[in-house]
């Protein structure tokens, strides 16, 4: 029984805090759902929109998702539900296949959701928390701003009342090129006054709450002008007749061809979707003092995703907005996402009439704002400044996201950065080092003023051996052989070296043959324990023509001891 409900506890994490929850966190969660529902109305019909899916379908992935993740997720303050960046990847992967809105494109969505979903749960089970560590920041940075300016351009559509395509900014540029002479006052009257609003307001306004409900407030503003002056002269778009009642329970129909086709996409949304949500976790982790497990994370956005597919919802992921207003607005438990869906099922029964007069524009204007914050330069430039290997990465992700697509682009950043990494694994820094007068101190001979003897080449390698660099020491060693006549002994400084494979261990061997055949012995000096581990197994430990030193000092004092100042 004990170990039926650990496994229980691993699987529900939920059971931790609904053992101890009072009703002193009620009242907190409850305030802090209530706020987040003012963002999460608007903000998901919008990003329903954004996706090229019904706004309805936003309030839909706003209900069971939460709940799913309320009592599966490691985090107490984590909002899942529909976000920008994964709303416009559902765009992207969806839009070169079927007319966007139609019957099949929703039911693709569908399917969509229910692979991210099968994909993330497979994941977590199989214990792949660790994959998150397979993208960079510096390239999911920039894949998040090269994003949000695609989904910015995505919304001028709706702004200027005029068809645009965001793909990609060629494809933007070219689109609106053809379509500037659409452009009416009427029509981008509604859009530009609510992003001047919603841009200008919050630095008038004083109170934190006011800011927070403002899109709420700007979007019933806008539902009160069309309901009051008519839109029948004006011919401005609005949301429609949203059905009212409970999204259905409905398996997505498939077939195999389709499958491989949303396979890739799935799989990238499942990454970036896990990649987002734990860095946004995270985020609050600390003040909340949350046990945060990737691999628990992994499992219950797959069991919030396959909930948004089998219940009319499309993917969905972890809100940076939305859950630091959680958090601000004193949320205890997960129940405030719990009581969030609740309240949404009320809005999806009894108020959907109210907001079938608002404007897209309005929405689009809700989706512009809250994005454009996220384009910034600064990060290109100070990445750059720090790393140029990473600021290549970064432009090389942006232009690909920016000018091919989404799921491309990211993919050549990650390759891109995978190979940046072999390359600078392959040119290892290696120090020739000598001593500092009066320590036992090694440093670079080039960088201090160190005493050292011809007698002696010592060598300090800052990377782990490998077939990649390996050849890179044999080369250092074998120059200063060439440059010294003198030689007698070579010290590798193995500090900085946590592991050697086969094929850098069969190098040592063969230049511990040479060096032999040149009356040169060679030392190891501060092997670490897993390294030495690996040695004993080997023939070099046997073969090795001097000795392993536990310290370098100890190395020079053995073979050179005149060299010491006491």
């Amino acid at each position: 029984m004990k170990l039926f409900n650990l496994g229980l506890s691993k699987l529900f994490p939920a059971r931790k805090w609904l053992s101890s929850y009072r009703f002193s966190s009620f009242k907190s969660d409850l305030i802090a759902a209530c706020i987040v529902l003012a963002m999460l109305v608007p903000q998901g019909m919008a990003y329903a929109m954004l996706a090229g899916l019904p706004p309805a379908m936003g309030i839909y992935a706003s209900i069971l998702p939460m709940i799913v993740y309320a009592f599966t997720g490691s985090s107490t303050t984590l909002s899942i539900g529909p976000v920008a960046i994964i709303s416009m990847m559902v765009f992207a992967a969806l839009d070169p296949l079927f007319s966007a809105g139609s019957a099949a494109y929703i039911e693709a969505a569908y399917l969509l959701a229910l692979l991210v979903g099968v994909i993330s749960l497979v994941l977590g089970v199989l214990r792949f928390g660790f994959l998150i560590q397979l993208i960079s920041h510096p390239v999911i940075q920039s894949f998040i701003i090269a994003s949000a300016l695609l989904i910015a351009l995505g919304q001028l559509k709706f702004l200027l009342s005029i068809p645009l395509q965001a793909g990609n900014i060629p494809e933007f540029i070219f689109s609106l090129s053809q379509h500037l002479d659409q452009i009416t006052l009427t029509g981008v009257s509604f859009g530009v006054l609510s992003v001047l609003l919603l841009f200008i307001l919050p630095k008038l306004i004083a109170s934190d709450f006011l800011n927070k409900i403002l899109p709420l407030v700007i979007v019933l503003l806008s539902i009160a002008v069309i309901t009051f002056m008519g839109n029948e002269q004006h011919n401005i778009q609005t949301v429609g007749l949203i059905p009212a009642g409970l999204p259905n329970f409905h398996f997505p129909t498939w077939n195999t061809q389709l499958l491989l086709q949303l396979l890739p996409s799935a799989f990238m949304i499942a990454m970036i979707s896990f990649v987002e949500s734990l860095a946004i976790a995270q985020a609050t982790a600390l003040q909340k003092r949350d046990d945060l497990d990737s691999n628990q994370e992994l499992i219950a956005l797959g069991l919030a995703n396959i909930a948004a597919g089998i219940n009319s919802g499309f993917a969905v992921s972890g809100s940076l907005s939305r859950t630091v207003v959680n958090a601000d607005a004193g949320a205890k438990t997960p129940m405030s996402g719990v009581i969030s869906s609740l309240l949404m099922i009320a809005v999806s029964l009894y108020f959907t009439g109210f907001f079938q007069n608002l404007p897209l524009a309005v929405l689009a204007a809700t989706i512009f704002v809250s994005i454009w914050k996220l384009i910034r330069l600064t990060p290109f430039i100070e990445t750059w400044k720090y790393s140029k290997a990473d600021g290549i990465a970064m432009w090389v992700t942006f232009f690909g996201v920016t000018c091919l697509d989404i799921s491309t682009g990211l993919i050549i950043g990650i390759v891109l950065t995978f190979v940046l990494l072999l390359w600078r694994i392959s040119r290892p820094h290696i120090a020739v080092i000598g001593l500092i007068e009066g320590t036992q101190h090694f440093r670079n001979i080039s960088n201090y003023n160190v005493i050292t003897t011809k007698a002696i080449a010592s060598f300090r390698v800052d990377e782990n051996l490998s077939f990649l660099n390996a050849h890179v020491l044999k080369g250092y060693v074998i120059t200063e052989v060439s440059q010294n006549p003198l030689l007698q002994h070579v010290v590798i400084n193995c500090s900085s070296i946590s592991s050697i494979d086969l094929s850098a261990l069969e190098m040592l061997e063969d230049l511990n043959h040479q060096l032999n055949q040149l009356n040169i012995q060679m030392h190891l000096s501060e092997v670490k324990s897993p390294v030495m581990d690996r040695l004993s197994k080997s023939r070099l430990k046997n073969d090795l023509t001097g000795q392993i030193f536990l310290s370098h000092y100890q190395a020079i004092q053995t073979l050179s001891p005149e060299m010491l100042v006491e």
